[in-house]
């Protein structure tokens, strides 16, 4: 893991804006940049200043926002092993149900994980519905479902290369130190 790290501080480039643009209307109906990670590119996407979703995969069109920028620089801290704690405006879509799960997640210290049954017990619902939950997290690593595992195993992951990046980043939370958030991360009741 830590020649994966290291090889990416190495090679990683600046993500800068593109100055032409194929498409008509060249700014984008909803501001996103993309970034280099040890787990693949990231698309991260923002609406009225709110982190709304990260995708995998370099977006065709790149906005340096102020919100845009920050989560940037703090997933960069985040893979570097500087960061253990987003302070970053969440505002995803979905039901209260979803938006509780996910509430439920982000409360999992880092560096620790949950069974879905210890999940539900938590959130509500049932190992089944959490699973269900989590599927539609638009905003993964952040909202971390990765700290979520099976009772037999790691479970199962839709992010990156699957497996491989779940482990990738329970192994990159277990070498954070801990440390207390003095901020934590809400969401935004939409």
């Amino acid at each position: 893991m830590l020649d994966r790290i290291a090889a990416w501080r190495c090679h990683r480039p600046v993500c800068r804006a593109s100055a032409f643009s194929l498409t008509r209307n060249p700014e984008p109906s909803v501001p996103q940049l993309s970034l280099h990670t040890p787990v693949g590119d990231l698309t991260l996407s923002e609406e009225d200043g709110k982190i709304v979703a990260l995708d995998w995969g370099w977006g065709r069109d790149q906005t340096e926002t102020a919100t845009l920028l920050e989560a940037r620089r703090q997933l960069h801290a985040y893979f570097d092993g500087e960061l253990a704690h987003f302070t970053l405006p969440l505002a995803p879509h979905g039901t209260p149900y979803c938006r509780r799960v996910w509430q439920a997640l982000i409360d999992i210290p880092v560096g620790e994980t949950r069974s879905y049954a210890g999940l539900a017990a938590t959130a509500g619902g049932s190992a089944r519905s959490i699973g269900r939950a989590m599927a539609t997290n638009p905003i993964p690593i952040l909202i971390p479902c990765h700290r979520v595992v099976a009772m037999a195993g790691p479970g199962g992951y839709s992010g990156g290369d699957g497996l491989p990046t779940k482990r990738f980043l329970l192994a990159l939370e277990h070498n954070l130190a801990p440390s207390p958030s003095n901020a934590q991360t809400r969401l935004e009741l939409i």
